[in-house]
């Protein structure tokens, strides 16, 4: 007992001169803001200090020796943020020229007003236009090699003439059909795993591409899914395909449906010779990643997971038409040329019972 009352030798003391004052526990898990302790220069130096009486605790603290001491105690000064001025496009904004505050823009260049047209000021340099410009300095970024051009164009001349004006095969194709290629980014899958899925679209509509990965349980299926809605955006936008329906309006009458022959002899009824679909889907190998595989006794393996991207063709159906007929007339010229007549047919002339010797 006699160790026990070692430990606090005043705490009888302290609690008995504070009868009223109950013991509230230290919370814990609390957040205060630091504050600093300052001389708070707004308070007078000269203003008389009253003394205030202290209680039974005070006197007990004095007694001991933890009194009040003589100099004053520092007091809290409580620091507040700047006024935030609030941006504007009237004369007052912050990006105005004869801006008085300070501006909030952190660092760089700020914005100024248009100056007046006229000379240039001293130590400011002339702004040069397009007509100042030296032409034989641009040549030679523009035209590096002028005799390689000359070459190029007499060709391309000479090329015009000998078709006398007539455009090849393909290049009325070119004029007349359009295309779009898209190539995705690079999907964190194999080659033997994305394979299958650009075999299933291929050949297939826009739409129902887009629905069949929508309902795929293939994990890349998602990312082939989003490529798939980008391409068919970059398509529309870009090239102006699958806009038949539309430019044609809702007055005009309806195309007559073509039923075709495809490559592989499935049957085809086309509504719409302007709708987009999958003329080609091919694979593409990407580099190579590295992983990390964890294992027993602290041995970390190292993977090398592959990357591989997607490319779409797309086309309008209208290509599929063009194909087919060509099979057609193709096939047609195959069958006249095996064609064999035994006897040629033409009249007969000139007949006589007895031989001509």
């Amino acid at each position: 007992m006699a160790t026990m009352g070692s430990l606090h030798p005043y705490g009888q003391l302290i609690r008995s001169a504070r009868t009223g004052i109950t013991y509230v526990p230290r919370r814990t898990l609390t957040y205060t803001p630091i504050r600093r302790a300052e001389q708070d220069p707004n308070t007078p130096k000269d203003k008389p200090e009253t003394e205030q009486k202290g209680g039974a605790l005070s006197s007990i603290k004095s007694f001991f020796g933890f009194g009040k001491k003589s100099e004053a105690k520092p007091t809290v000064r409580r620091q507040t943020a700047p006024h935030k001025r609030e941006g504007e496009l009237g004369a007052g904004s912050i990006f105005a020229e004869d801006e008085a505050g300070p501006k909030l823009m952190a660092s760089g260049r700020t914005p100024s007003s248009r100056k007046q047209a006229g000379a240039p000021a001293e130590g400011e340099a002339e702004e040069w236009t397009l007509e100042k410009r030296n032409k034989q300095h641009m040549l030679a970024v523009l035209d590096p090699r002028p005799q390689a051009r000359i070459r190029w164009e007499r060709k391309m001349v000479v090329r015009e003439l000998r078709s006398r004006g007539r455009l090849s095969k393909t290049e009325k194709i070119m004029r007349s059909e359009r295309e779009s290629l898209s190539k995705s980014h690079w999907f964190k899958t194999s080659i033997k795993k994305l394979g299958p899925l650009a075999r299933q679209i291929s050949g297939k509509n826009i739409d129902e591409a887009i629905t069949q990965m929508q309902f795929s349980k293939k994990k890349a299926a998602k990312d082939v899914l989003e490529h798939l809605k980008h391409a068919k955006n970059v398509a529309i936008v870009r090239a102006g395909m699958g806009l038949g329906a539309v430019e044609a309006g809702e007055d005009a009458p309806k195309p007559k449906p073509t039923k075709i022959i495809l490559k592989d002899g499935e049957r085809k009824t086309i509504t719409d010779p302007t709708s987009i679909y999958i003329a080609q889907a091919w694979v593409n190998r990407g580099p190579y990643g590295r992983d990390y595989d964890h294992r027993a006794r602290g041995v970390i393996n190292m993977m090398r997971p592959p990357y591989t991207s997607l490319s779409v063709l797309l086309k309008e159906e209208k290509t599929l038409i063009r194909e087919c007929q060509d099979r057609e007339a193709r096939e047609l010229r195959k069958r006249k040329a095996n064609l064999w007549v035994h006897l040629p047919d033409r009249p007969i002339t000139q007949q006589n019972q007895y031989y001509s010797w």
